[in-house]
């Protein structure tokens, strides 16, 4: 056996050291931009807010004429939100693709964003509410249960024995045929009125958006970060194939039903308050793939932070497009994301060449 000499250990971690702290500077850098576009997207709106004034409201509470009340009871929850809905999908997207070990990937793929859009037709065109709850809350509960339900199902479908990876994607696009072909029944026999809300919510929308939905997307998160990333090793060795993994110690079955679930509820909190929002969860995991590699430890996090980037970066670009309009952002984020689907599935064909 070569053993290395107290040279080459050091040169070894050198290397390490300098691969980590660029990773770190990168993490760092991205976050910067995030940051800028947070501004943007307080700044952008029917009247313009300068970078200066934002940030004195912010820091003092005071600002001139109306600007205090737009930005921190108008502007602020939808940039914040923006922020929690990218990092959530990105986060769902990254941990299903590791487990699943395929690139195409995520929440979506597992049928939870066809049930939210059914459990939101049920509440817009039947007027039916699952619970007892306001009109108002009535398509946001409904979409969330829906999304729920089909966590809990692909959970329940994931603990049977001899069940892999593929057959646990072929279930979720089922349950996706499943809850489309349920919601274009109710598109059916909605009228002009009724359709309209529903095409509208599924187009995905930010404008809505108030301090107690973004305070309950943002613990969901916190605290499926913090589950997620204490397995962060177990996670790493799960990119490997499941043998290796096993013989280090990693009870596959058990991880991959816990990232299910966890992700599932992830993504149906999210969707539920702000409706489909597809592509991100697809393109920032590739995306924090390609800059840092597979190790969970700075994967996820740059994960997170590239979903709340590619959101925020949509939710500026909504603005602009038409002055005086802001376009629904699941839109934007579906044509920013489509060249990317594609671009994976080409280099996806080229690698099994």
């Amino acid at each position: 056996m070569k053993f290395q000499t107290r040279h080459e250990q050091n040169a070894n971690r050198k290397l390490y050291n300098s691969l980590i702290k660029k990773r770190i500077v990168l993490i760092a850098v991205i976050f910067a931009g995030l940051v800028l576009l947070l501004l943007m997207n307080i700044s952008i709106g029917s009247s313009s807010i300068t970078i200066r004034e934002i940030l004195r409201v912010l820091f003092t509470g005071e600002g001139t004429g109306h600007n205090p009340m737009i930005i921190m009871d108008i502007r602020l929850p939808m940039a914040l939100m923006a922020v929690v809905v990218g990092a959530a999908l990105g986060i769902g997207g990254c941990e299903i693709q590791t487990i699943l070990r395929n690139p195409i990937a995520s929440p979506f793929t597992l049928g939870i964003s066809a049930a939210a859009s059914f459990g939101a037709a049920m509440g817009l065109i039947l007027n039916a509410g699952l619970f007892h709850v306001p009109d108002t809350l009535a398509v946001t509960v409904n979409a969330f249960a829906f999304s729920l339900l089909v966590a809990v199902a692909i959970y329940t479908f994931s603990r049977q024995k001899h069940i892999g990876k593929t057959a646990i994607i072929l279930f979720g696009i089922a349950l996706n045929f499943l809850f489309n072909a349920l919601t274009m029944i109710l598109q059916y026999i909605a009228d002009e009125d009724e359709l309209q809300s529903l095409i509208f919510w599924t187009f995905g929308s930010l404008l809505k958006t108030t301090w107690s939905k973004f305070f309950i997307v943002f613990i969901v998160l916190a605290l499926c970060f913090l589950i997620m990333f204490k397995d962060a090793w177990k996670l790493t060795a799960m990119t490997l194939d499941d043998t290796k993994a096993k013989s280090l110690g990693v009870d596959v079955a058990k991880v991959r039903r816990k990232v299910i679930f966890v992700t599932s509820l992830l993504s149906a909190v999210a969707v539920c308050f702000v409706g489909t929002i597809g592509f991100v969860g697809l393109i920032a995991p590739h995306i924090a793939r390609q800059l840092v590699g597979e190790d969970q430890r700075f994967f996820m996090p740059l994960s997170a932070l590239t979903g709340a980037f590619i959101m925020s970066f949509a939710f500026v670009v909504s603005k602009i497009i038409i002055k005086g309009v802001i376009l629904p952002i699941g839109l934007v984020t579906a044509v920013i994301g489509i060249p990317f689907f594609i671009t994976i599935i080409f280099s996806k064909m080229r690698s099994m060449q």
